[in-house]
């Protein structure tokens, strides 16, 4: 990948990172557009943190050229963390002070002049859905609410680029979604760029104007989620036959990938676009051959991630979303 370490939000060169003889960044390239979602995958340990963490100026490279909006990140380590809010898996809340005094915390931090702090902090709530909440202790906040709360504590220093480290972990389906309208909503209406790392798929692909898939401390993929799901093919058509003769004739009729026969289910290679179904169907009814249900798989991230990682398990599982553990400092 060819990068503008000078005009992109975010971009890397050759990154590179070892722990002893554990090397979790193998020279990696970035390069993220201003304005846009971008949304790094892989299997646990695969070193996405330790990405936002050399990013983010938490931790240093062992290599490679580094620049966040519009500054190096070795030389000029200050003014990256003064462009960027970071908001990591677990939440930075204080549990013993209210939402606004949180944000009011944070107003401090950032130095705002005090007479718009209170104004910041009130907008935030209001933005963020928490103004009934605003003087409760953050310790009676719900999952869902804390992680509005840590996100609107990021914006109170008006970052430019947003490092969001699996934002939506442990939260139910609905507060899930909340948090991508929020996450949306900061790209579309006020050009931030996010950059963010989930083992939720499905939120990637929600998300992401761009997904890049670490494996084994390399980029193995990179590209919009369409194109990848192009890149790995796998579309397939599920078909089920009542009738066992009609599926013994359908077998012996079509290219089959797979059988059931205890289920009379035939799986055939199949995009599932509107001419190659209705042909399907025109040669089936022209054999007399009766089909009782029909199904549609178009490639998914989760065919994408299998495909590049050869990981059995499946990332995306919401009941128990793992914690990427890195080696020990």
């Amino acid at each position: 990948m060819t990068t503008d370490l000078g005009r992109s939000a975010i971009a890397a060169t050759a990154l590179r990172k070892a722990y002893g003889d554990h090397v979790v960044l193998d020279g990696i390239d970035l390069d993220i557009p201003a304005g846009s979602v971008f949304a790094l995958l892989g299997p646990n340990g695969a070193g996405k943190t330790t990405v936002v963490q050399i990013l983010s100026t938490l931790i240093r490279a062992d290599e490679g050229e580094m620049r966040v909006a519009g500054h190096d990140v070795v030389r000029d380590p200050d003014e990256v963390r003064g462009a960027i809010g970071v908001t990591g898996q677990f939440s930075a809340v204080d549990n013993f002070l209210t939402g606004e005094e949180n944000l009011l915390l944070m107003a401090c931090l950032n130095r705002l002049p005090r007479r718009e702090r209170r104004q910041t902090a009130a907008d935030l709530l209001e933005r963020f859905d928490l103004t009934d909440a605003a003087r409760k202790p953050a310790m009676t906040y719900s999952g869902g609410m804390r992680r509005r709360l840590d996100l609107a504590m990021t914006l109170v220093g008006r970052p430019r680029v947003i490092f969001l480290d699996e934002p939506t972990t442990g939260l139910d389906p609905r507060s899930r979604r909340t948090m991508w309208e929020i996450i949306r909503g900061l790209v579309n209406d006020e050009g931030v760029t996010i950059f963010l790392t989930t083992q939720y798929l499905e939120e990637a692909d929600r998300l992401a104007d761009r997904i890049a898939v670490l494996h084994r401390g390399r980029l193995v993929a990179e590209g919009p989620p369409e194109e990848l799901k192009r890149q790995v093919g796998g579309g397939h058509i599920t078909l089920r036959f009542a009738d066992p003769r009609d599926y013994e004739q359908a077998a012996r009729t079509l290219d089959v990938v797979s059988r059931d026969d205890e289920a009379c289910t035939l799986q055939i290679p199949g995009r599932g676009d509107v001419r190659s179904l209705r042909a399907l169907l025109d040669r089936l009814d022209h054999a007399s051959i009766a089909v009782d249900e029909l199904r549609v798989h178009t490639p998914d991230l989760d065919d994408v991630f299998l495909a590049l990682t050869g990981n059995p398990a499946n990332p995306a599982n919401p009941a128990n979303p793992a914690t990427e553990q890195e080696p020990a400092r």
